[in-house]
C-alpha cells in the first residue's frame, strides 16, 4: 500500500473489484428491498423494472458510477482535498457507492475528515455505523461495513 496520504482521491482497480464483489451481479433489474430498482453491480441510475444487462455493460456502468462517487467526494462541499491513503479512499468510495454521495458528504465520517487535523481513525470507525437499510440492520451490510472498515484501517497497527 501507499506510504503517503494524497490530496487527490482516485478510483483504483482494487476499489472496483471490492464494489463488484460486495454488490454482486444481477442481469435483470430488481427492487433492492427499499424500493430502488437496481441492476448489474448495483447501478440504480435510470434503471426501470424489466431492464436487462450483461456483464460487460454492467462493468462499464460500475466504472461510470464509481467515478461519479470520486467526483462527488472530491468536491469542497464534501471532503475536498483532505489527503487520504489509497486504501482509505477505496473504503470511502465503496461506502459512498452503497449509501450515496449526499449521505456520505453530510455524515459524521466526512466531518471527522474535514476537521483540523483530520480524525482518520474516527472516520474509519464511522463506516461501521452504516449497516441499516430501511431502518433495519442487515447482516450483509454489517459484513460489508466490516470489510470496508478493515480496508480503511489497513496498516494502522503495523
Amino acid at each position: 500500500m501507499q506510504n503517503k496520504r494524497n490530496a487527490l482521491i482516485s478510483l483504483s482497480a482494487a476499489a472496483l473489484v471490492a464494489i463488484a464483489w460486495s454488490e454482486g451481479y444481477r442481469e435483470h433489474a430488481y427492487d433492492d428491498g427499499i424500493g430502488v430498482q437496481t441492476i448489474g453491480f448495483g447501478t440504480t441510475s435510470g434503471v426501470k423494472a424489466g431492464d436487462k444487462t450483461d456483464p460487460v455493460r454492467a462493468l462499464g456502468l460500475l466504472y461510470r458510477d464509481a467515478n461519479e462517487m470520486v467526483t462527488q467526494l472530491s468536491r469542497p462541499s464534501c471532503i475536498g482535498d483532505v489527503p487520504v491513503y489509497q486504501h482509505e479512499a477505496d473504503a470511502f468510495i465503496s461506502l459512498t457507492y452503497n449509501i450515496g454521495a449526499s449521505a456520505f458528504c453530510k455524515s459524521t465520517l466526512a466531518k471527522k475528515l474535514k476537521q483540523n487535523p483530520p480524525d482518520y481513525a474516527g472516520a474509519c470507525t464511522e463506516i461501521l455505523r452504516w449497516n441499516k437499510a430501511g431502518g433495519r440492520a442487515l447482516a450483509g451490510l454489517k459484513k460489508r461495513r466490516q470489510q470496508e472498515y478493515e480496508l480503511c484501517t489497513y496498516g494502522d497497527n503495523k
